[in-house]
């Protein structure tokens, strides 16, 4: 198993693994899980690394729906700018293949905020850790364990 499914068994935490068939042709890693997995857009949730204009990296969870404004994260997390990470920097941070990167589990542990739709939902489906693995869990247990804070992040 995945780090990811560890920390939430570890954590008895409730949740739900869903597996599909990733196709590595695909450029659109979250948009490919909902559609596979005959969800919404707006219930799958992808997990982007940023880096502030002071060089902290923070993670940004957004719905597959949107984008994520990075003004808003800026804010959120008391910088004046931030930019997405370069994908290299967020394998070798979080452990995890681009595409796969998981809030959870992840290597080394960075602020992380969650856009606040997450919380009206029951569930919300995540990066499980691999390409073609999603988690369904419940938004405010994903916040507690990861430390998350809610913040409007969504364009």
């Amino acid at each position: 198993m995945t780090p990811a499914v560890k920390v939430l068994e570890k954590a008895g935490v409730a949740f739900h693994l869903e597996s599909y068939e990733h196709d590595p042709r695909t450029p659109a890693f979250g948009e490919e899980a909902a559609r596979a997995l005959g969800l919404s857009a707006d219930e799958v949730y992808k997990t982007l690394l940023a880096r502030l204009d002071d060089g902290r990296l923070v993670v940004a969870i957004v719905p597959v729906s949107g984008q994520l404004d990075l003004k808003a994260l800026a804010r959120a997390a008391g910088a004046r700018r931030a930019s997405l990470a370069d994908p290299a920097d967020a394998e070798r941070t979080t452990g995890y293949v681009v595409g796969g990167i998981s809030p959870l589990g992840q290597r080394k542990r960075l602020p992380t905020f969650l856009d606040a739709s997450a919380l009206s939902l029951e569930a919300i489906h995540v990066s499980g850790g691999r390409r073609g693995l999603e988690i369904r869990l419940a938004p405010g247990d994903l916040a507690r364990l990861i430390g998350a804070r809610e913040a409007p992040l969504r364009r």
